[in-house]
Parts: structure tokens; C-alpha cells; sequence
């Protein structure tokens, strides 16, 4: 039988408060970011924490049941 991760909650928990922090730093009427820099600092981070994500989801535990 396999052993099947699910996502992280720990790790899911930072990446939407980063993304909808980063939604909120768009400014839609102008098409721009209220703050650019701030805005790269979020996207960075955002970024990290999906590839820590998919990191965590990917890995799979060992088959312990050699015979």
C-alpha cells in the first residue's frame, strides 16, 4: 500500500497570506504595483514557498516492505 502526502498545512498557511498580500499591493486601475520594490520582496517569497510546496508534495517515502 502507498503512503500518499497531502500538501502542508505549515507550508500553505504562509503562501496564501504572502499571495493575497501580493494582490493587494496590484493596483488594477493602473496595471502597476502600488510599492515595485515591496511588490518583488512578496513575489520572491510567494515564489519560494510554491516551490517548497511542490518540494514537500513531490517527496514520497520509501517502500519499506522489501521481500
Amino acid at each position: 500500500m502507498e503512503n500518499k502526502k497531502g500538501l502542508s498545512i505549515v507550508l500553505l498557511i504562509p503562501t496564501i497570506i504572502i499571495g493575497v498580500a501580493l494582490f493587494e499591493e496590484f493596483d488594477f486601475e493602473n496595471l502597476k504595483f502600488e510599492k515595485p520594490a515591496l511588490a518583488f520582496v512578496y513575489f520572491i517569497g510567494f515564489a519560494l514557498s510554491i516551490i517548497f510546496q511542490f518540494k514537500a508534495f513531490k517527496r514520497l517515502p520509501k517502500d519499506k516492505n522489501i521481500s
